[in-house]
Formats: C-alpha cells, structure tokens, sequence
C-alpha cells in the first residue's frame, strides 16, 4: 500500500524489466513491490528489504507492505512528506494506517512515525528503528476523540452531520483560546514561537484549498486588526518561488490534517530561511506541528467529509484569535479595544446554530442554482474569500462549475461569460462593500444573469433587487465571514443531494492531499 510518487519509477521499471520482471500494471506502486521482491529472494527480512530500497525511491513515500514470507508482520515507513503513518495499539491488537481517523473506531492510543522512520508490526509489539536499524521508539499518546464522530448518528451523510456541528466546533475552538471573563488569551501549545510574536514585522499565510481560503481572511485580520503587513499564498506556489523570507517574518500554515504535502513542503522553505512559525491544525500529532515553532489547536472534532466545513470555519475563528493576540502583543490593541472582538467571538456560535436551524431563502436558492449551467460568486473585502470558499464547495460537491472572483474583477473579462443559465451568488451582507456589490448585482441582472445574495437581515433594497436572498444575522465585520458561508455550504450540499451526488466522496478527491 502506497500513498505518495515514485519519480524515478520509470527508470526502476526499465531496469527491473530487463532483469526479468513482468509488469501486471502502469502504476509507480508496482515498482517498489518488485523491488521488495528482489530483496527478499536475496535472503533480507520484510523490514531489511523495505530500509534496502526506499533509498533507491526518489520522492516522498509512505509505503505498508506483507509479505506470504512472514504471514504475521506488517512493515511501514514514511519517507518525506507523502501523508502521515500512524500505528494503533489497543488490548486486541496492533494497527498501521496512514490515517488518524481510521484507527478512531479501534483505539485512541497512537504513535506517529517520523520522517526516516521504519516500523514492524507483529501480534507482539511494533518496533520502530530508523534506516541504519538503530532503535527509535516513538511514544504512544492518548487521542482526546468522541468515537460518535466516527458514526453519522441520525444524518444521512458525514458532512450534513459536520456541518450541523459548526456551532460545537466553533464554541470549543474558541473557548479553548480566549476567554472574556477574565479577559485572556490561552495558547499554551505556541510553545517556542510565543517568544517572537512581539517583534514580527511581516506575516504570511499559507495553505491550499479550503485553507487557502482562510488564509485570504487571516491575511485582512492581521493587517486590520493587528496592525502588520500580510500576505496570503498558495502553498504549492510559495514552495517554488524562492520568498523572501526572514526571523521577523511569522509564516502562519493551515493544514486540517497536518499532512498536506503542498504546504509541509512549503514549511521546510521557511524553516530554511529561518522564518518564525505557527500552524492551524485540527489533528494532533499532524506533521505540521511537529515543523513548526508553535500550533494553534483547532477544536472542530474529526471531520469525515472530503469537503472541508467544520474545520473551515473553526480555522477561520482561530485565525481571528490568533491575530487579535499578536495586535495586543505589538500594542497596536488595548484591553478596551479587545473587549467587543471577544464578545463578538462569544456569539458567534449561537449566530452560526440560528443560520443554520432557520435555513431562511435556501430551498429557493437551491431551485435556482440546481438547474444552471455554470457560476460566478462574487464577493469584495472580506467576502472575497467567502466568494472562493462558495465557489469551491459548489464545484467539488455538486459538478456545477464555479469560481469565485473579487467582485471588482467582474468587467475586466468575466462578465463575458453571463447569460439566462449562468446563476451568480453575490455576498452581500452590510460590513462587505455592500454599495458597490450592488453595482455588480444590476451589472449581471442587465445581461439576462439571475442572481442569488447573501445579505444581512432585513436588506429590503438587495432582497427586492436580486432573484433569491440568504439572510444572515448582523455579527459585526470581522466575523461575518464565518456567518456568510454557512448558508453557502447548505445551498452545495442541497444542490448536491438534488443532482443525486455523493457528498461525502466527491468524484477525484481526497480528504488529505499527500501527493502532489
């Protein structure tokens, strides 16, 4: 079992083929099982055969193998960053995964491997050594997990389930790292990186996805509410283009498993370039958080859902969190100015839960957008990012192709494409440029476009301007964000059902990218 490429395998294939190797596939996996083969017929254990040749693999690899050699051994490495290898241990038995969530229905005691690492599981005991077979032993851990997460209780899918516990996720996240009464900030797990964050000139943000999408709003929290230069990045192209990075430079990484290729790739460049560093997690013992200085600890629980939800917006709030600390750190924020984000923070959930019991406009919005062709959600500010996070659940979800696009880029080039089957979704709550997303409205409508706006509640100009509405409460700027994209993953997920689409194990994708 393979998780990760094998660049070279193309190579290794010629030589093993001319060594008289016949091939049953295309797949690099193919390789290394010929390779363990050659080992093992030269008279190598499972485990000294796997040590043999993973130097001979060009890449990032997680590999597990048997062999019918030895019927009760099971031997696993993880080479670089192609996806974590978590080993379970219970008083039944021993198990190797590469994914913390699968192991949750057995056992919450586990080890992770480290990079280099070799482990051999037997009915007795799993041994880790590193690849000269000197004796490495990674400690097992309690994982805090409500084994129900595992289960869809009384929903008919994982993310019907995850969404509907936003509210929890997002209460638990944030009491976790701020309190109001005493007013206070508790981030115990910012470890070394608690140090720097009064003298950081620079933040940058990184992630890919969903999380990418958090970090556009990270980026305006640190520039807005803590006073410092921000920039968010994909992760895959920050990797690539040598930053300019430096030791007052925080970069900030967001990865739900903490195994993201994309973005542990781009942690090793800012380690390199002596970059200061915190990542948003909600796995503990991710890879993330053993590269970085310090994590910020999202609380959403395990998440089964390829399309991230609850995560999301507990990264979001987290980012809120975190930026609000640095701005009292640098003194740029005072107690008193503290005071009202706190309290904002407070309410958020019982404001996500009303959203989300009321469902108000989206059976509408779902008849409208089940039957188009295409389309565009725009969004200015900090519903820019609200607009791409829109755009990505609808596409993954339910096939509707759909991008996202800060609203302002609309007559530069997009608005070519608007026509009677092309719907748009404008977020267009009061604190998000809301006079100007106006303007964008009437600009679609005068094409033949249909649109659907998420507005603040009781808008009577845009709910008598646009086709369909999806009221929201008034939260406030900063957490608005949070609040727009809940009605947003409702109409996906209602969008999706309607089409017949399985919501849960969207065509292609993966919950946790380990490959690039």
């Amino acid at each position: 079992v393979h998780n990760g490429i094998v660049e070279n395998y193309a190579a290794l294939k010629s030589q093993l083929a001319g060594a008289g190797h016949t091939f049953a596939s295309e797949t690099d996996t193919e390789v290394i099982a010929h390779l363990l083969e050659e080992r093992v017929r030269e008279g190598e254990d499972l485990l000294m055969a796997l040590r043999s040749i993973t130097p001979r693999l060009e890449g990032s690899q997680a590999i597990a193998a048997i062999s019918t050699a030895e019927p009760d051994t099971v031997v696993a490495t993880r080479v670089g960053n192609a996806g974590g290898v978590v080993v379970g241990r219970s008083d039944r038995a021993l198990y190797v995964s590469s994914d913390l969530a699968a192991l949750l229905p057995h056992t919450r005691s586990v080890a992770f491997l480290h990079d280099g690492d070799f482990v051999r599981i037997t009915p007795r005991e799993a041994a880790v050594v590193r690849g000269d077979g000197s004796s490495s032993p990674r400690p097992f851990q309690e994982i805090e997990a409500d084994p129900a997460a595992a289960l869809k209780g009384t929903y008919s899918t994982f993310m019907l389930k995850e969404i509907h516990e936003q509210p929890e996720a997002l209460t638990d996240t944030i009491q976790s790292l701020v309190s109001l009464d005493p007013l206070e900030f508790r981030m115990p797990d910012l470890g070394a990186a608690a140090e720097g964050l009064p003298s950081i000139r620079r933040v940058v943000l990184i992630g890919m996805g969903s999380s990418l999408n958090a970090a556009m709003i990270g980026r305006q929290y640190f520039e807005r509410l803590a006073g410092i230069p921000a920039e968010a990045d994909n992760a895959s192209e920050f990797r690539h283009r040598a930053p300019v990075l430096g030791p007052d430079t925080l970069v900030v990484s967001i990865s739900q498993s903490g195994e993201t290729v994309d973005v542990l790739e781009a942690m090793n460049v800012a380690k390199e370039a002596g970059a200061l560093q915190i990542t948003i997690c909600n796995t503990e013992g991710g890879q993330t958080t053993r590269v970085a200085e310090g994590t910020v600890y999202t609380r959403a629980g395990l998440e089964r859902g390829v399309a991230s939800t609850k995560c999301y917006v507990a990264a979001v709030a987290a980012l809120n969190v975190l930026a609000l600390h640095v701005g009292q750190l640098q003194g740029h924020l005072a107690a008193e100015d503290l005071r009202p984000h706190i309290a904002a923070l407070v309410r958020l959930p019982g404001l996500v839960g009303k959203v989300l019991a009321e469902r108000v406009g989206v059976d509408e919005a779902v008849l409208e957008l089940s039957t188009a062709t295409d389309a565009f959600f725009l969004g200015r500010g900090l519903a820019f990012p609200v607009a791409m996070e829109g755009a990505l659940k609808l596409k993954e979800i339910s096939y509707i192709h759909a991008e996202g696009y800060a609203a302002g880029e609309m007559k530069h080039g997009p608005i070519a494409l608007i026509e009677s089957n092309f719907a748009t979704v404008a977020i267009a709550p009061k604190h998000a440029l809301r006079t100007k997303i106006i303007s964008n409205i009437e600009q679609v409508q005068a094409r033949g476009g249909r649109v659907i706006a998420v507005i603040t509640e009781g808008d009577s100009e845009i709910t008598e301007l646009a086709d369909q509405v999806l009221p929201i409460p008034d939260v406030g700027p900063w957490l608005e964000p949070i609040v727009a994209n809940v009605p947003l993953q409702l109409l996906a997920y209602d969008v999706a059902t309607a089409r017949g689409f399985d919501v849960d194990q969207p065509r292609n994708l993966a919950k946790t990218v380990t490959v690039e």
